[in-house]
Protein backbone atom coordinates (compact mmCIF):
# COMPACT_ATOMS: atom_id res chain seq x y z
CA UNK A 1 0.00 0.00 0.00
CA UNK A 2 1.58 3.42 -0.76
CA UNK A 3 1.83 5.89 2.14
CA UNK A 4 -0.80 7.86 0.11
CA UNK A 5 -3.20 5.02 -0.04
CA UNK A 6 -2.65 4.32 3.77
CA UNK A 7 -2.94 7.89 5.02
CA UNK A 8 -6.79 7.67 3.47
CA UNK A 9 -7.22 5.04 4.86
CA UNK A 10 -7.34 6.83 8.78
CA UNK A 11 -9.71 9.52 7.11
CA UNK A 12 -12.84 9.47 8.93
CA UNK A 13 -16.17 10.22 6.86
CA UNK A 14 -16.30 13.98 7.97
CA UNK A 15 -12.48 14.32 6.43
CA UNK A 16 -13.19 12.72 3.31
CA UNK A 17 -16.46 14.60 2.65
CA UNK A 18 -14.66 18.23 3.33
CA UNK A 19 -11.77 16.98 1.01
CA UNK A 20 -14.25 15.81 -1.43
CA UNK A 21 -15.99 19.73 -1.01
CA UNK A 22 -12.41 21.09 -1.43
CA UNK A 23 -11.80 19.27 -4.64
CA UNK A 24 -15.10 20.09 -6.26
CA UNK A 25 -14.29 23.62 -5.13
CA UNK A 26 -11.17 23.82 -7.18
CA UNK A 27 -12.60 22.16 -10.15
CA UNK A 28 -15.44 24.07 -10.18
CA UNK A 29 -13.10 27.69 -10.32
CA UNK A 30 -10.29 26.04 -12.22
CA UNK A 31 -13.48 25.25 -15.22
CA UNK A 32 -14.70 28.42 -14.38
CA UNK A 33 -11.83 30.13 -15.43
CA UNK A 34 -10.88 27.96 -18.45
CA UNK A 35 -14.35 28.76 -19.99
CA UNK A 36 -13.49 32.30 -19.49
CA UNK A 37 -9.97 32.30 -21.04
CA UNK A 38 -8.43 33.15 -17.84
CA UNK A 39 -6.00 29.79 -17.82
CA UNK A 40 -4.41 27.95 -20.34
CA UNK A 41 -6.28 24.67 -20.71
CA UNK A 42 -3.09 23.12 -22.00
CA UNK A 43 -1.36 23.81 -19.26
CA UNK A 44 -4.36 23.05 -16.38
CA UNK A 45 -5.92 20.11 -18.37
CA UNK A 46 -3.20 17.80 -16.65
CA UNK A 47 -4.60 19.25 -12.89
CA UNK A 48 -7.94 19.17 -13.65
CA UNK A 49 -8.11 15.38 -15.11
CA UNK A 50 -6.12 14.55 -11.69
CA UNK A 51 -9.12 16.58 -10.05
CA UNK A 52 -11.24 14.39 -11.31
CA UNK A 53 -9.24 10.68 -10.79
CA UNK A 54 -9.02 11.82 -6.99
CA UNK A 55 -13.21 12.68 -6.69
CA UNK A 56 -13.89 9.56 -7.79
CA UNK A 57 -11.23 7.59 -5.86
CA UNK A 58 -12.66 9.44 -2.49
CA UNK A 59 -15.84 8.97 -3.39
CA UNK A 60 -15.14 5.45 -3.86
CA UNK A 61 -13.65 5.07 -0.46
CA UNK A 62 -16.65 7.28 1.23
CA UNK A 63 -19.15 4.48 -0.77
CA UNK A 64 -16.78 1.68 0.71
CA UNK A 65 -16.69 2.93 4.48
CA UNK A 66 -20.42 3.15 4.08
CA UNK A 67 -21.43 -0.33 3.02
CA UNK A 68 -18.82 -1.52 5.87
CA UNK A 69 -20.96 0.48 8.52
CA UNK A 70 -24.50 -0.61 7.04
CA UNK A 71 -23.25 -4.18 7.45
CA UNK A 72 -21.36 -3.96 10.95
CA UNK A 73 -17.96 -4.20 9.74
CA UNK A 74 -15.14 -1.33 10.25
CA UNK A 75 -15.39 1.03 8.20
CA UNK A 76 -11.51 2.04 8.55
CA UNK A 77 -10.95 -1.58 7.06
CA UNK A 78 -12.15 -0.03 3.50
CA UNK A 79 -8.87 0.88 1.21
CA UNK A 80 -8.00 3.31 -1.11
CA UNK A 81 -8.26 1.69 -4.64
CA UNK A 82 -5.88 2.71 -7.04
CA UNK A 83 -6.71 5.15 -9.87
CA UNK A 84 -6.64 2.32 -12.50
CA UNK A 85 -9.21 0.61 -10.21
CA UNK A 86 -11.46 3.16 -10.30
CA UNK A 87 -11.18 4.54 -13.28
CA UNK A 88 -11.69 0.95 -14.83
CA UNK A 89 -15.17 0.69 -13.52
CA UNK A 90 -17.94 -0.52 -15.76
CA UNK A 91 -20.89 0.55 -14.14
Amino acid sequence: MSDQADKRRHLTDDQILKHINDLETEERELRSKLSSGQLNPETEQPRLAAIEVELDQFWDLLRQRRARAAAHQNPDDAEARSAAQVEGYLG
